[in-house]
């Protein structure tokens, strides 16, 4: 098990979070497609990881991707995110946690677009937005 800057029992992150927001961050859950007001804000501004504040996404690498969750083709720094081989389903799929406390945001697909030919998909409740 990775060691994260930010280490805390469920019971501390059941307490500070809402329960979707727990469910995605805590426990890689998965919010329905479409659901996020944040798949479609495009106000300049960071989305942050909804956990610790963590600045994890740049408006400026935001993309409609038509998938219903927020996306990005980068995350805001080489450091920000980590990633890991996650098998839930029958394929690997690379999964997308923050940096600093490890909370689950969503998969990265090679299906993005220039320049990286990424497409983070990310849980609209594992983030916030902060307006510029």
């Amino acid at each position: 098990m990775a060691k994260f800057e930010i280490e805390k029992s469920k019971d501390e992150w059941r307490k500070e979070l809402d329960s979707e927001a727990f469910g995605v961050l805590r426990e890689h859950g998965t919010e329905p497609p479409g659901t996020s007001p944040l798949d479609k804000t495009y106000d300049p501004g960071t989305y942050v990881c909804a956990g610790c504040g963590t600045p994890l996404f740049s408006s400026d690498h935001k993309f409609d991707s038509g998938s219903g969750w927020p996306s990005f083709y980068q995350p805001i720094g080489e450091a920000a995110v980590e990633t890991s081989t996650d098998f839930k389903l029958l394929y690997p799929r690379t999964e997308v946690h923050c940096a600093k406390c490890g909370g689950h945001m969503g998969h990265v697909f090679k299906d993005g677009p220039q320049p990286t030919g990424q497409r983070f998909c990310i849980n609209g409740v594992a983030l916030k937005f902060k307006p510029k």
